[in-house]
């Protein structure tokens, strides 16, 4: 039994064939939709550009395809697409309807853009494909800014440095480095000393100035009172005025008196006893 091959190269099979395509000649879509210039040839060829869309849609939605011909068949949609846009822009010129804000866009939201690079577009698996799936990915969102009082609601006494010796670990540390300190001044002042000696000066032996001392010939121009202590202890020179047992008693006396005669000029009534009252005082 023959082939089905070699069926179709028979000569009848050719002969029926060329029965069946007489008077059909295949007309070519333009390569350029400017060319075209009737307005039912312009739409026919965009219907026929949207039927290859959505065949080669359907195909990428396979992922098994590979990553080479999913990359083609995603660069054929795109181009079809831009194509497609060519021929809407036609048909708008020739006086049809424009598609282009009217016609349906399910073709066109299937397609997903880069953030940044419009007009070219990912389909079905392409969008899965290595280096284009982190293109859609999201940044992270920034953690929210705390407020002025979100910030102070932490801050207390520890946040000053007022408890930093409750741990008992800071407080030991400066007192050892305090007596490292002291060590080495003395044993600085020392060194200063000797060598002061070495070199003949003065006696260094002699004791220091009291800073605290007041000498006798010091006095007060103001009050020029003196405080003296027992014998043997220092003399203080009081700066300040200081007043007397007899000159507070004379204070107090003189403040009540003021005291009782504003009550009793308040007890009596009008002007004239007012009057009268302070000619008899």
């Amino acid at each position: 039994m023959a082939r089905n091959a070699e069926k179709a190269m028979t000569a009848l099979a050719r002969f029926r064939q060329a029965q069946l395509e007489e008077g059909k000649i295949k007309e070519r879509r333009p390569f350029l939709a400017s060319e075209c210039n009737e307005l039912p040839k312009a739409e026919k060829w965009r219907r026929q550009i949207i039927g290859e869309i959505s065949k080669k849609v359907a195909q990428i939605q396979n992922a098994g395809l590979g990553e080479f011909r999913i990359r083609d068949l995603n660069d054929e949609i795109n181009k079809l697409l831009r194509e497609k846009g060519h021929w809407e822009v036609r048909i708008k010129e020739l006086g049809g309807p424009d598609y282009a804000r009217v016609g349906p866009k399910m073709l066109d939201h299937e397609g997903k853009e880069v953030p940044g690079n419009r007009g070219y577009k990912y389909f079905g698996a392409a969008k899965d494909l290595p280096g284009v799936r982190e293109l859609f990915e999201k940044e992270p969102l920034p953690p929210p800014r705390k407020t002025r009082a979100e910030l102070m609601k932490a801050i207390d006494a520890e946040y000053y440095g007022y408890r930093d010796e409750d741990d008992g670990v800071l407080e030991p540390l400066e007192q050892e480095h305090e007596k490292e300190v002291i060590a080495e001044a003395v044993e600085k002042w020392k060194l200063e000393r000797e060598a002061r000696l070495a070199r003949g000066d003065k006696e260094e032996e002699e004791e220091e100035e009291n800073i605290y001392a007041v000498n006798d010939d010091e006095s007060d121009e103001e009050n020029g009172k003196e405080k003296e202590g027992e014998e043997g202890q220092q003399k203080f020179i009081a700066h300040v005025p200081v007043p007397s047992q007899q000159e507070i008693e004379e204070a107090l006396v003189r403040r009540k008196k003021m005291e009782l005669l504003q009550n009793r000029i308040k007890q009596i009534g009008g002007t004239g006893k007012r009057k009268d009252f302070l000619e008899e005082i």
